[in-house]
């Protein structure tokens, strides 16, 4: 008997807290409820971290409830006071509303918007940009406690770092009349979020109950860390985005296929859509057959399929295979090329006649730090260009030798690489 979606949230490790737990669980496998989570458009794209509430999102639609993701063009213009130290930097409205745009496709290449439970997106501005001061205060602040706002842990955290301004103090509220509203125009009874919005997620709930006495809930995914307890890091060019524009399908799919053995069974509950037993499975060969790194090869693999689509994944896949030696570099593009040596080591250069001995451009892209150390290893038939094994320190490259008539690509054994950009 196939796990109910409650079942499977828990089993995935993917309910950090939630309203009433019993209560929730019959609301879930009573029928299709209407949920939702918000995406503030602080910066131009959602990030790695972001894809947690989507991939649950996703998940609660295929049991057959209804995702409502809100952009927030209003609650992005203010600043979410959950887990920063500082006061973030106010964004210009027009850039604001350019970014809500940008996040709307990247939430639209995730859930669905068709069948009976199709997904819908709506920005707060909508319901917030005509709200009068007055009536805000009026009808909304007047339910909510001072005390029970400084007891939230986003706010109190920031009172002890140095200081909230009213604006982000005041970020609650919105989210709680975000809720409300939902509430009312869609008959939304659950909203998601990472447990560092918790105290956002609670005054949701108060504030319905308060107002309309009704019953709703909250559900807070654990924020994800390594096996160490450590944050996940960041790729070669910064923050992991969903936008390729930003992080391209190559280097997204590298940095999942990079990550830890202790770490691909948590990721792969959390962001797999494969059955219980495939996961397990998968889990025991990581564990039995390490090498193989076939744990690593199907998060890496199904993640940037589910971001980016199934053509660019099996491009960022083929890319890496030839990266590696197990493919051929000359069949690939030059735009997944160049986002696949953005990844590596390179030097750039820009002779004025002929390239400089291979010796030489092995020094130069950081493979050897001495010209004796890359003369041995040449030697020993331990480096390769292009995918094409030398032996010969001595030998020059001409611009026929040139990756789409740029690149050279260096490699050491089999994964020590360097790229060469000729201009």
């Amino acid at each position: 008997m196939a796990a109910s979606v409650f079942e499977d949230l828990t089993w995935r490790g993917l309910i950090a807290q939630s309203t009433d737990p019993g209560a929730l669980r019959a609301v879930l496998e009573d029928g299709s409820i209407t949920l939702y989570c918000g995406f503030d458009p602080t910066a131009p794209s959602l990030e790695f971290g972001n894809l947690v509430q989507l991939a649950t999102m996703r998940r609660l639609q295929l049991a057959g409830h209804r995702p409502v993701a809100v952009v927030g063009g209003a609650t992005g213009l203010i600043g979410d006071p959950s887990g920063k130290s500082a006061e973030r930097m106010l964004n210009p409205v027009e850039v604001v509303g350019q970014w809500v745009e940008r996040i709307r496709t990247q939430v639209e290449r995730i859930l669905s918007f068709e069948g009976e439970n199709a997904a819908r997106i709506v920005d707060n501005l909508e319901w917030t940009g005509d709200l009068s001061a007055i009536d805000f205060l009026r009808d909304i602040g007047k339910h909510f406690s001072v005390s029970r706002m400084l007891a939230k842990e986003s706010v109190s955290a920031r009172l002890e770092a140095g200081g909230i301004s009213y604006s982000e103090f005041s970020y609650q509220i919105l989210q709680a009349y975000d809720y409300l509203e939902l509430r009312r125009r869609y008959a939304c009874v659950l909203q998601t979020g990472g447990s560092d919005q918790w105290g956002n997620l609670t005054a949701g709930v108060d504030l319905i109950r308060r107002v309309d006495g009704e019953t709703v809930h909250a559900l807070a995914t654990p924020l994800i860390t390594k096996a160490d307890g450590t944050k996940y890091g960041k790729t070669a060019s910064g923050a992991v985005w969903l936008d390729p524009e930003m992080t391209s399908p190559f280097a997204f799919y590298q940095y999942f296929l990079n990550q830890a053995d202790a770490d691909v069974g948590p990721l792969l509950r959390v962001f797999s859509f494969r059955s219980h037993e495939e996961i397990e499975e998968l889990e025991a060969r990581a564990a039995s057959e390490p090498e193989g790194r076939l744990g690593q090869l199907a998060l890496a693999g199904e993640l940037t399929a589910l971001v980016h689509g199934d053509d660019a994944a099996g491009e960022a896949i083929a890319a890496s295979r030839a990266l590696f030696g197990d493919g051929d570099l000359t069949r690939l593009d030059a735009r997944t090329l160049a986002a696949a040596v953005a990844e590596v080591p390179r030097t750039t250069l820009a002779p004025a006649d002929g390239l400089p001995p291979l010796i030489d451009l092995a020094v130069a892209g950081g493979l050897f730090e001495s010209r004796g150390a890359a003369k041995q290893a040449i030697a020993q038939g331990g480096v390769y260009v292009n995918n094409q094994r030398v032996t010969d320190g001595a030998a020059t490259p001409t611009r026929d030798d040139l990756l789409h008539g740029r690149w050279l690509l260096l490699r050491r054994g089999k994964k020590t690489l360097a790229a060469v950009e000729v201009r």
